[in-house]
Parts: structure tokens; sequence; C-alpha cells
């Protein structure tokens, strides 16, 4: 049984001006690296055994500043844990989207959320299976936390996975399964009773895998 802590990045300036980044590399801004300081002395409340991260630099960059504050050494960087990857609409906004590709319209070379999930989640379950019974850390994007949310935990509405939260998981008899969307930390929540998360979340509004 291994605990997967699921962190997404601080934020950008892509993130302030809501544009679309997927795989495009940006790094964090002064707001964003507040973010994953304020994140990381939350997370100081537990122990953690390892730090791992997607190596685009506003996730990477975000576990380093994580990993000090815990007194962990600096990330391991895994390549499946990047964002989706958004084709033709990164680098636009929300508004241009809707123009470029109205009502639905296909996105060239846009990933979808299955094969995100399909690359992040044996991913996840490696380096938990290879690190029983520890407590690790995974900074990753919003897309690819909504991705793992929609396969381990479908019939859930998840509110806005926001810079620097936390969700917690765990693999136990080699399933991954949600133990609370945005982790109180402060409060034990990884016993077997979590309550109704349909309950506990905000009603998703819309798709925020952009950040």
């Amino acid at each position: 049984m291994t605990d997967l802590y699921l962190v997404r990045h601080g934020e950008t300036d892509w993130n302030r001006q809501r544009r679309i980044q997927g795989l495009t590399d940006i790094p964090l801004n002064a707001t964003g690296r507040e973010q994953a300081r304020a994140t990381g002395m939350l997370l100081t409340r537990r122990r953690w055994d390892g730090i791992y991260a997607s190596p685009l630099a506003r996730a990477r960059e975000t576990a380093e500043i994580i990993a000090a504050e815990v007194g962990l050494p600096g990330p391991t960087l895994v390549d499946a844990l990047v964002e989706r990857n958004y084709g033709e609409a990164e680098g636009l906004d929300w508004m241009q989207v809707e123009k470029r590709f109205p009502h639905g319209a296909a996105v060239s070379g846009r990933e979808s959320r299955e094969q995100v999930g399909a690359r992040v989640i044996p991913a996840l379950v490696e380096l938990a299976s290879d690190r029983p019974g520890e407590s690790l850390l995974i900074v990753s994007h919003g897309g690819a936390i909504r991705a793992v949310l929609d396969e381990v935990d479908p019939e859930a509405a998840h509110g806005t996975i926001t810079n620097g939260s936390v969700h917690s998981f765990r693999l136990a008899d080699g399933a991954l399964r949600l133990i609370a969307f945005d982790d109180p930390i402060e409060v034990e929540s990884i016993g077997e009773d979590r309550g109704d998360l349909d309950e506990q979340n905000r009603v998703e509004a819309m798709e925020d895998g952009a950040t």
C-alpha cells in the first residue's frame, strides 16, 4: 500500500492570461513560486519518502521548491507526468479557442483525456509499486490530474484543480483509488470513511486541463 499526493504546479503568466499551455514549457511566475512555497509549508505536516515531477519547468520548479520545504532531495523527473498535449489550441485563450474551434470542433493534435490517463496512471502505479508502504509527492498538471480523476473516480463531479492544490490517492492491491480531492493535509484524511465526494467538491464548470 502506497500513498500518492498529486500536486498541481504553481501559477504561470499563461495561467493568469487564461492561455492553454499543454506541452509549451512556461516557467512559474512570482505568484507561482509563492504558491509552491505555501504548499510546501503545508506539506511539512506529514512525512514524505520521495518526490517526482513532470519535466516541464513549471512542475519541476514547483517540485524543487516543495522538496526544499519538506527536506527531500530534488525531484526525480518522469516524462509520463507531462501535461496533456493540446495540439493547435496551445497558446490560445478560451475566447480564441471558441472562435477557432466552435461547437466542439476537433482540435488537431490534441490528446484525449483517455490517452492522457493511459500514460499517467501506469506511471503512477509503477512508482507506487516500486516503493511499497511509502508516501510520495507527485507534481504534475491540471489536465494530467483531471485524467487520473476521470479514470479512478468517474462518477464524482470534481471542482477546479487550482494551482498548488493537493489530491491524495492510494495504491492498494494493484488498484489506484482517490482518497481526497483537495486534501486538507492538516486533517487525517486517509481513513476508510471519506464521505461523499459529490458533496465535498465543487461542481466542475469547465474543462481546466489547459493549466
